[in-house]
């Protein structure tokens, strides 16, 4: 069983024990979440597709948070046209690791 889920205003396709990297989560190490925003469930050869507008009702994915980190390095540059005007800004986002631990869907 496959769903589409909504996490922090991104879609992710994701199965059974899957790993996925999200926007940072303000939860504890070790902790389960209950995602409601599912989109879209299907099974392997999509023969039973569920879709309901714009969340399927009953249906949630149970993840576990793994980590919190930072990702690598990104650099910025912004720049005003004709005015010599330059600046590079570097940053490191913070992004949490899910794993997927079931999906239920009832209806």
């Amino acid at each position: 069983m496959y769903a589409v889920i909504e996490v922090k205003w991104h879609q992710y396709i994701v199965k059974k024990w899957d790993t996925i990297v999200v926007d940072k989560i303000e939860w504890n190490k070790w902790d389960k979440i209950n995602i409601k925003e599912v989109l879209l469930a299907f099974d392997d050869k999509w023969e039973k597709v569920i879709v309901w507008s714009p969340y399927i009702q009953k249906a949630k994915v149970s993840a576990e948070l793994l980590e919190t980190k930072k990702w690598k390095k990104i650099g910025v540059l912004k720049f005003k046209r004709k005015n010599r005007y330059q600046r590079r800004i570097w940053f490191r986002p913070c992004e949490t690791v899910l794993e997927i631990k079931k999906i239920e869907i009832d209806g």
